[in-house]
């Protein structure tokens, strides 16, 4: 056995969507963005236990349109593949035109503009090479089962990959396994021996979430579901079980003819789930034409044996300062939205934010359908805020703050699942006197998603409010036992709790943190500057 482990989840933090493919001794995994800037981020492992963010697939650069004029909105559930010396992914862009295709002969990059696919409708769809070089596509929508009843389902169909669009008929091919069940998506399909395999999630991507899985000796036609059906899912493992929300796989096979099944799950501490949903890892083996994953428990488990045939390849860690001395910023800084404004800076070591008009608390809309039209970003509406994902449960941030605001203008520490719902301490001025507060901010809404009605109530407290006469600050907030406290001083050596023992609220996004500007509807050139960064 071997002496080393695969720890999970094996992506820490909300990385949810796991998509795999494998190119000689090397792994490349795609996870979901969102409405995160830059998108579609790619890791690499050589051992399928320690991964390196090894780039995003979607930048400025490539022609990514995303903003935060929606809520969960933006890229979500790609697929990634490789074929013929070409990396594909396959994704979805709520903020954008619909589903698209970038291309790269290095998964490092540079990924090619977005070829757009009118022709492919709804989300998740995925990407299928067969062993004779034929490409499809396939997809979810509404399907009529053989007993004639509509309902949602997959579809398949031929697709042209050197001209981008699809081929002659498509065909509906499965339902799902549970009848009547919710939410079938997430389709990949894999050819072993003489059946095609259709993997797929269902159930909803909260805690009914599942794998199952179908096979047909031809790729056209109607799928026979497995028996065994759900082949992964811990919804039978009840709310306060520590990973819930398993599902949305994909399938790997290594050099050496084993496999193992990726797929998203939340680490839950009787209910709370900070992190949002990450990316999981199982070993699975094939019994009698079918897979089992996780054999001998059925379960996700926290650690397993790593494959003893891959090269155990660890990748250096980011050291816990980041002194903003760089020429850009570390790879694991994301943006609300895309930057199109210029509102950031490395300079004299330090992050220089500006102060740009909006503002953490303005109520972002519901998310829209897909887009089949062009749809022009919002290129002066940014958010001045810069974050990383909360990866571990205990854990402080601390950082220099050097500003002075005038009226309006705020810059501090943020914390939060998402800007409806955050923590934040700032640094403002009222009536020609400089304080520091502790905000707390949230939107509680029936629905954020598809254009349904919202019924939102919109709650700004502040917790705490201290003079502070300095035009410098140190910030820390301690995260322990789920809860939050933020301390403030000239340094870090003199600190004082501002408020203490706070519960953040709504995780599905997963935490973040970061730093912020803001002039709060004001029109601004005044800078925030950060002079490091430090989590431990």
């Amino acid at each position: 056995m071997s002496e080393h482990l695969i720890h999970n989840p094996i992506i820490p933090g909300n990385f949810p969507d796991p998509s795999i493919c494998r190119v000689g001794g090397d792994f490349y995994l795609a996870c979901s963005s969102f409405e995160d800037y830059p998108g579609v981020p790619i890791f690499h492992s050589r051992d399928l236990a320690n991964w390196e963010l090894l780039c995003h697939a979607m930048t400025l650069s490539n022609g990514f349109v995303v903003d935060t004029t929606q809520q969960g909105g933006g890229v979500m559930a790609p697929t990634i593949r490789y074929h013929d010396g070409t990396f594909y992914i396959i994704n979805a862009n709520y903020c954008h035109k619909g589903n698209y295709i970038v291309t790269a002969k290095d998964p490092a990059g540079p990924w090619s503009e977005p070829h757009f696919l009118p022709d492919v409708p709804e989300i998740d769809a995925s990407l299928f090479f067969d062993d004779d070089g034929k490409c499809y596509v396939i997809g979810t929508g509404y399907i009529t089962n053989p007993d004639g009843k509509r309902e949602r389902g997959i579809w398949a169909q031929e697709f042209d990959i050197e001209n981008f669009h699809v081929l002659g008929e498509r065909h509906e091919i499965w339902n799902c396994a549970l009848h009547g069940g919710a939410d079938p998506e997430a389709p990949h399909i894999y050819h072993v021996g003489e059946y095609y395999y259709l993997l797929i999630a269902e159930g909803g991507t909260d805690f009914y979430h599942s794998a199952t899985i179908a096979r047909a000796k031809n790729i056209f036609d109607w799928y026979e579901g497995n028996p065994a059906n759900p082949i992964l899912t811990h919804r039978h493992m009840g709310r306060s079980y520590p990973i819930t929300n398993i599902g949305h796989a994909d399938f790997v096979d290594l050099p050496d003819g084993s496999w193992y099944a990726v797929m998203l799950g939340s680490r839950s501490y009787d209910g709370y789930r900070p992190f949002g949903r990450e990316s999981f890892i199982c070993p699975m083996v094939w019994e009698r034409g079918w897979p089992v994953l996780s054999p001998g428990t059925g379960k996700v488990e926290f650690t397993y044996p790593a494959p003893e045939s891959l090269p155990w390849t660890p990748f250096p860690k980011e050291d816990a300062l980041d002194d903003f001395d760089g020429e850009t910023l570390r790879g694991r800084w994301i943006f609300a939205g895309a930057p199109y404004q210029d509102f950031w800076r490395l300079e004299d070591s330090a992050l220089h934010l500006k102060c740009l008009p909006r503002s953490l608390d303005r109520m972002p809309a519901p998310v829209k359908k897909l887009a089949q039209e062009p749809k022009e970003p919002v290129r002066d509406d940014c958010i001045s805020l810069v974050m990383q994902h909360q990866t571990q449960l205990n854990f402080t941030l601390t950082t220099k703050l050097r500003f002075t605001p005038r009226e309006k203008e705020t810059a501090g520490l943020f914390v939060g699942s998402s800007l409806r719902s955050h923590l934040r301490i700032e640094l403002f001025q009222y009536d020609g006197v400089q304080y520091l507060s502790c905000r707390s901010f949230s939107v509680r809404s029936s629905s954020m998603w598809f254009d349904r009605q919202v019924l939102a109530k919109v709650t700004l407290d502040e917790l705490a409010r201290v003079p502070w006469a300095g035009d410098a600050v140190v910030l820390r907030l301690i995260s322990q036992d789920r809860k939050y406290s933020f301390l403030y001083g000239p340094d870090e050596e003199h600190l004082t709790p501002l408020c203490e023992g706070i519960v953040p609220d709504g995780f599905f996004g997963g935490i973040l943190f970061g730093l912020f500007a803001s002039a709060n509807g004001g029109q601004s050139e005044n800078e925030a500057a950060f002079d490091w960064f430090r989590e431990e």
